[in-house]
């Protein structure tokens, strides 16, 4: 009789368990399924890195371009300043494209839709700091204010980023936390704000897309 009850109580106890893990399985799914519902979660880490690495290759043109023809110096009128100005452009472009391209192609291995609702909330909350902060510098550039326009690209890239983080990989809200340090160091000392640019828009790019690459892009 005692041994009956004993295993009784061994089955009941063993029920409970599974029951339990069985239930923890299903809040886990379901939360997974959440998520993926309400985030744009296919963001590629090798995008980062590469678009690191543009950067550093455009700031070292740039670079040279200034310390070689300019004296050191950028005019507002003068043609360095132009040629920087397609180098940047050419660096943001580059980087959108292979982002799109790296993106789409991870989205489609993972069987995950490109263009629905989370990844349209992610665009938006990404691209208006955006737009608002370019409008801004392009208005504090003719207004011949051009000493905060490296801290400012870093501070409005990082509220970019945090703003996109809910509707995307948590993990993109720390670098735009990064980026906005970064860039209130520059504010304070904007002598330095081509390095703590090559800082934020290269180097950390490079270090946030190979973690992002390593945690969620290797299988």
């Amino acid at each position: 009789m005692l041994n009956s009850t004993i295993l009784f109580y061994f089955v009941i106890q063993s029920t409970f368990i599974m029951s339990n893990e069985d239930y923890l399985k299903d809040i886990s799914e379901i939360k997974n399924l959440m998520n993926k519902s309400s985030r744009f979660i296919s963001l590629s880490g090798l995008s980062g890195i590469l678009a690191g690495i543009y950067a550093l290759i455009g700031a070292a043109t740039a670079y040279y371009i200034v310390s070689t023809y300019s004296r050191g110096y950028l005019m507002l009128d003068g043609k360095i300043f132009y040629i920087c100005v397609a180098i940047l452009l050419a660096v943001a472009a580059l980087s959108i494209i292979t982002g799109i391209y790296l993106t789409t192609r991870k989205a489609k291995k993972n069987g995950e839709g490109i263009w629905d609702t989370s990844s349209k909330r992610l665009v938006a909350n990404f691209i208006t700091p955006l737009i608002v902060g370019g409008l801004y510098i392009l208005i504090i550039l003719d207004q011949q204010k051009y000493g905060q326009t490296g801290a400012l690209m870093l501070i409005f890239y990082g509220l970019a980023l945090v703003n996109a983080s809910k509707y995307s990989i948590g993990d993109i809200r720390y670098l735009g936390y990064t980026e906005i340090v970064l860039g209130l160091i520059c504010a304070l000392l904007p002598g330095y704000g081509f390095w703590l640019w090559v800082l934020g828009f290269g180097v950390m790019h490079i270090v946030y897309g190979t973690i992002m690459y390593f945690k969620y892009d290797v299988k």
